[in-house]
């Protein structure tokens, strides 16, 4: 796992939330790239979740990780760059299922909704989990084909 590069940004609803999952990655010695309001002043989440997005389709970094109020406004941006697979999670079984079975790029979290304890939980199931390819390889490639047409 510590091979992983990491882009994490929140907006102001999930700064202490981001800065817990910062934490996290350090203690995991996961390189990450840090985005997001150091104070509280009300910011635009979408610039936020494109940056991210952007970085994790470019290759410059393996995964996303996204957190606002709700992880909803932060998951829509997100899904509409070309190549990100952006899920919102709210426990560790959708974490893996949507690793294994979609392989999702980026993740949102909603501050307001998960406590640091359970959004760390969150975090390692995902980034530990691997994408299966098999059966989940035609339905990927019928999401990326779609995608391709309105490029």
């Amino acid at each position: 796992m510590s091979a992983l590069t990491v882009a994490i940004a929140s907006d102001h609803g999930g700064i202490e939330l981001r800065k817990s999952l910062v934490q996290l990655l350090e203690t995991l010695g996961i390189t990450y790239q840090e985005f997001g309001p150091e104070t509280p002043e009300s910011v635009d989440y979408p610039e936020l979740a494109f940056t991210v997005s952007k970085k994790v389709t470019s290759g410059e970094v393996n995964r996303g990780i996204l957190i606002c109020g709700t992880g909803v406004g932060m998951s829509i941006a997100a899904n509409k760059v070309p190549g990100v697979r952006c899920a919102l999670v709210g426990d560790t079984f959708t974490a893996h299922a949507t690793r294994e079975h979609n392989d999702s790029n980026v993740i949102a979290l909603g501050a307001r909704v998960v406590g640091s304890g359970l959004a760390s939980d969150i975090v390692k199931v995902w980034l530990n989990a691997e994408y299966e390819g098999g059966r989940h390889a035609n339905r990927i490639d019928q999401i990326t084909a779609f995608e391709r047409e309105y490029l």
